[in-house]
């Protein structure tokens, strides 16, 4: 392997791994807190609903795409 071979592979995997991070931190910054049509973060008043599956097979309670495994059924 030459050198020039390691650079190149090198700068590929730190350009992934900043593009991951940056990726992650922007998903982050854009879905992971809820926003009302004024642009204030949403109120917290009450706990939120938990996540539940209802008799269709489909998911309640949960804005993510990412579904907890193993949650209750709806009631």
């Amino acid at each position: 392997m030459k050198l020039r071979d390691l650079a190149k592979g090198s700068s590929v995997f730190l350009t992934v791994i900043v593009a991951g991070y940056v990726s992650t931190t922007y998903v982050d910054q854009r879905f992971a807190t809820q926003v009302n049509t004024t642009g204030s973060p949403a109120p917290t008043s009450s706990p939120a609903p938990s996540a539940c599956v209802d008799e269709d097979g489909s998911w309640k309670n949960w804005p993510w795409p990412n579904v907890p495994a193993l949650s209750p059924k709806c009631r």
